[in-house]
């Protein structure tokens, strides 16, 4: 088949099926999270963890309930690394070194699932389902959590309330996570992942030599690693090993598990706030934000601009010959932007201006559509400092869905949107300075800087992908790297539900004619030319120095 007609019928089914499911899937999280009865399950675990679902949380009880949460969640991690070889199903791993453990832990309970170990040889199944699978459910919970909080901030008027924290997790888990995955672990089966608990198995190579192949209950983890936008693979080779993804057709679903809570949420949020319309608007800038990096990697790679791939007819490097440039290079974009990290071919590999998309994709805040409840918390920040930016253009005080915009407001979403190109930059300036960073880079020049920048790019982004290039198994980056995942991911965080109780407190103004109304095309296309300029303003330098110059200089 033609590459470009590939191309657009891929792009044409994963809309089509992500157009089917926004609303009926949109509907059903908000009645989730708005429903006050609760099931004979849930209650069983309310009565096991001590928690009142009906009490109301102010901002300061939700976000200590959401630290507590994720404070325990790496220890317990980090211990179940470190005592692995004392443990059952372990299939003889030794115990994971201090460094590699606390990177690990802090790893995937921030939701990036960063990963400097090759899962196959290094965790044991009790590891892998018990820790690393766990956790795939209880942080995507959270992101949906304090996104569905900050919703309330825009729909509840002088409380002050944000809900229940353990009501919002125990349901995002119960109700929306776990079937969800469950339907589509079982899909992956049927297209040909496996699932068991079965011990490494010895095969002869065409070579002659031997090989363990390390089994596993592979389809659930891969299906709530996307589902959740987690990204941690069970395998090294994550969802290009044909244990996890052994087919176009499982390839297509798992970009679609990557987007559709992201690009649903949205519709969950103009129907709590009564105005479905808001929720078009917001999706509409997340789609064409992701949209035109679709065409733009998918033009870039399909023209292999470079010497090397140009004298080998395409730009295949990196890539599985069962999927090709196009369908590569929508899953590269489609992880990129949605803070998940999974990946089916090797980001190092893509052509300098390609990697640099990518690259972008992360350091607008992936809220394109995002990650599971970041994505959408994210946007909406987004989606206030543009308010107050027309209403400076305007010389009329800034309002949103009848909350206005002001100098507390403003600050909180200002303090959200920094906290991660603080991390980012100083991140890499201080590994670069240090000469940690160079002596981690397998590439020289551009290209070897974009390693580093990509690296605590994705780190600080709740990302988890990698330049591959990019030795990350060290004391210094396995550190570094795991205080730059947990800081941003808490942090905006922290704005965020302050932020929702700022709104919350407020009485709701009504329209005027000088309203701007932020559930028409001009808002989309504002909201959209403030996510570009936030970003380029702030990452361009850095971009220059790395995949622009590498771009060009092919």
């Amino acid at each position: 088949m033609n590459p470009t007609l590939a191309a657009v019928l891929q792009v044409t089914a994963l809309v089509a099926a992500l157009a089917l499911v926004h609303r009926p899937l949109g509907d059903y999280m908000a009645g989730v999270y708005s429903g006050t009865r609760h099931s004979r399950v849930e209650r069983a675990v309310y009565r096991a963890i001590g928690a009142d679902p009906d009490a109301g949380m102010r901002w300061p009880a939700y976000l200590r309930a959401v630290l507590a949460l994720s404070a325990a969640g790496v220890l317990l991690l980090y211990l179940l690394q470190r005592l692995q070889d004392r443990l059952p199903l372990s299939l003889g791993f030794a115990a994971i070194s201090p460094d590699q453990a606390f990177n690990t832990a802090a790893s995937f309970v921030s939701n990036t699932n960063w990963q400097s170990y090759a899962g196959e040889s290094a965790m044991g199944h009790l590891t892998q389902t018990g820790g690393l699978a766990v956790q795939n459910f209880v942080s995507a919970a959270v992101g949906m959590a304090v996104a569905v909080a900050l919703i309330r901030g825009f729909a509840r008027s002088r409380g002050g309330e944000l809900g229940n924290f353990w009501a919002d997790l125990v349901r995002g888990t119960l109700r929306v996570l776990l079937p969800v995955a469950a339907v589509a672990a079982v899909l992956l089966v049927a297209c040909g992942a496996i699932q068991n608990f079965s011990a490494p198995q010895s095969v002869t190579t065409v070579t002659g030599g031997t090989q363990h192949l390390t089994g596993g209950a592979v389809a659930s983890q891969e299906a709530i690693k996307d589902l959740g936008t987690n990204g941690g693979g069970f395998y090294n080779a994550n969802s290009s090993h044909p244990f996890a993804n052994p087919t176009g057709l499982s390839n297509l679903l798992e970009i679609f598990l990557l987007l559709v809570i992201p690009f649903s949420l949205p519709r969950t949020f103009g129907t709590m706030t009564g105005s479905v319309r808001q929720g078009y608007a917001v999706v509409a800038a997340m789609a064409a934000v992701w949209f035109a990096g679709v065409v733009a990697v998918t033009w870039l790679e399909a023209a292999h601009p470079g010497t090397a791939a140009q004298l080998a007819g395409g730009a295949m490097e990196g890539k599985e010959q069962r999927f090709g440039e196009s369908a590569s290079s929508l899953f590269a974009v489609s992880t990129t932007m949605t803070s998940t990290g999974s990946v089916n071919s090797f980001h190092d590999s893509y052509g300098g201006l390609s990697g640099g998309v990518l690259l972008f994709g992360m350091m607008i805040g992936e809220i394109a559509p995002g990650g599971v409840g970041s994505g959408l918390y994210g946007m909406l920040v987004m989606a206030v400092v543009a308010v107050f930016l027309a209403g400076l253009m305007v010389g009329r005080t800034p309002e949103y869905l009848g909350r206005k915009i002001g100098p507390r407001e403003i600050k909180l979403a200002a303090c959200s949107l920094l906290v991660t190109p603080a991390l980012v930059l100083t991140g890499t300036a201080l590994a670069m300075g240090t000469g940690t960073g160079e002596s981690s880079m397998t590439n020289t020049g551009p290209h070897g800087f974009s390693e580093v920048l990509y690296a605590y790019t994705s780190a600080a982004n709740n990302n988890g992908s990698a330049f591959a290039g990019f030795g990350a198994d060290t004391d210094y980056h396995n550190t570094a790297l795991g205080l730059c995942m947990l800081l941003g991911r808490f942090l905006p965080m922290v704005f965020v539900l302050a932020l929702a109780g700022a709104l919350a407190r407020q009485r709701p103004v009504p329209a005027s004619a000088g309203t701007l109304r932020t559930d028409k095309p001009l808002f989309t296309g504002v909201l959209v030319a403030c996510v570009a300029i936030v970003a380029g303003l702030t990452f361009f330098p850095s971009l220059a120095l790395g995949p622009l110059a590498e771009g060009l200089a092919a």
